[in-house]
């Protein structure tokens, strides 16, 4: 078997594109999407159609945001068409602060997954791990519309997910990784922060393991990685969302793929419990520089992206 197949053995795989032309190749379970995800496949001649019905079928009646909703859901619709199980699809990142404008995206969102006689059991609604968006998934989770919390970068946000009933998180291991590597600069010593030693690799261990050894049942989903190395360190996590460009490098290898994570190993860990009330999460985030950085940039460069992509519409429309 191949390294992707191998994989399997341990972790679901999941697609991180947009571009579901190319998850045919690699059998994903799952598969993800983000508005810069969104935003680079419809400029691809392939996928512009999908941009223009929606804009030609919806833009006149209520302008750009709903022309935003319905090819968020036209790619999903795609995607379930390809993929067995789960698409996440991602409440606008302007809204990361305001609980109950993402309650109701969210709950829109799923109305037209419905409408399309998807059932909202495959469908993951992606929100920004801050406290606002935690909260909005306590409601939502209730509600039956399980949460894909995303931009997670710390314990404490990993905690606070897993209490607020959160389906899903997804850990940025990359995005974590480039933040030692540039405080670093050129003292930054690669093969010591490599494998196991990745940064990004360690966060997400801590979390999994914190979440095995106290019975929290939230699915723990490794994301945005650099290379396979970092890929090879977590088989064994629950999900792993992987780009095509990693996932057509473990399909071409022939290394040998060991199970690093396992909940055996987590529950003989010494783990202590931590508080992830409102008043303990502020402050351990803001004690946190690495993870206020990148949550902050996340939100902003998805915002970005979203308004790209509306400019897009916009011109379309004309």
């Amino acid at each position: 078997m191949n390294a992707l197949e191998q994989l399997k053995q341990f972790t679901t795989v999941v697609a991180d594109t947009g571009d579901f032309q190319l998850m045919k190749q690699y059998t994903p379970q799952d598969a993800t999407t983000n508005p810069s995800l969104i935003l680079k496949a419809v400029q691809k001649p392939e996928y512009r159609p999908l941009l223009e019905q929606a804009t030609r079928d919806h833009h006149g009646s209520a302008g750009v945001e709903a022309v935003m909703d319905q090819l968020l859901i036209a790619f999903g619709c795609e995607i379930l068409a390809i993929v067995p199980g789960r698409v996440s699809t991602e409440v606008d990142a302007r809204l990361s602060f305001d609980t109950q404008a993402t309650v109701d995206k969210a709950r829109h969102l799923i109305s037209l997954y419905e409408q399309r006689g998807v059932a909202r059991e495959r469908v993951l609604i992606k929100i920004a791990s801050t406290w606002e968006g935690i909260q909005a998934a306590a409601i939502l989770q209730r509600e039956g519309i399980r949460c894909n919390m995303t931009l997670l970068f710390s314990l404490v946000q990993a905690v606070a997910c897993a209490e607020a009933g959160a389906q899903l998180i997804s850990p940025f291991v990359g995005r974590i990784l480039d933040w030692y590597k540039k405080q670093a600069g050129d003292k930054w010593d690669a093969d010591a922060n490599a494998g196991d030693n990745d940064p990004g690799v360690r966060s997400v261990r801590q979390i999994y393991d914190y979440y095995k050894k106290f019975g929290y049942e939230t699915e723990v989903m490794g994301a945005s990685f650099r290379g396979t190395g970092q890929i090879l360190a977590l088989a064994g996590s629950d999900l792993l969302t992987i780009s095509p460009d990693l996932l057509e490098q473990l399909a071409g290898s022939q290394a040998t793929v060991e199970r690093k994570l396992s909940g055996e190993q987590a529950q003989a860990g010494n783990i202590a419990r931590i508080a992830a009330d409102e008043a303990a999460f502020r402050w351990q985030l803001n004690e946190d520089a690495m993870a206020t950085e990148k949550l902050s940039e996340g939100i902003r460069l998805f915002a970005a992206d979203a308004v790209k992509l509306e400019k897009l519409v916009a011109e379309l429309a004309g």
